[in-house]
C-alpha cells in the first residue's frame, strides 16, 4: 500500500470485547476503537513532508477516514490532519 499526497493508512486498534468489571459488551454495543497504528504514509502535500511514521501509535477522531478492506483486514484511510496525537 502506498497513499497518495498526505493519506495515512491506519490500522484500528481492536474494540474491547470486556468491561474492566469483566462484563462481555455485545458487538452490537461496541465502540469504534479511535486509536491504532500507523502502517503506510503518503509523501506529503504541496512540499509539507508528514509529520507521523509507519509504525506510529495515534489517537484520531472518532468519524475520521474512510474504512476499507485489505487482505481480509480493515484498516482506515485518512489526511494526516485527522490524526489528533501520536502516542
Amino acid at each position: 500500500m502506498k497513499p497518495i499526497n498526505d493519506r495515512v493508512v491506519v490500522l484500528p486498534a481492536a474494540a474491547e470485547k470486556k468491561t474492566k468489571g469483566g462484563i462481555i459488551i455485545p458487538d452490537t454495543a461496541k465502540e469504534k476503537p479511535q486509536m491504532g497504528k500507523v502502517i503506510a504514509v503518503g509523501p506529503g502535500k504541496e512540499g509539507i513532508k508528514p509529520t507521523v511514521k509507519k509504525g506510529d501509535k495515534v489517537l484520531y477522531g472518532k468519524y475520521a477516514g474512510q474504512e476499507f478492506q485489505f487482505d481480509s483486514k480493515d484498516y482506515l484511510i485518512m489526511r494526516e490532519d485527522d490524526i489528533l496525537i501520536v502516542l
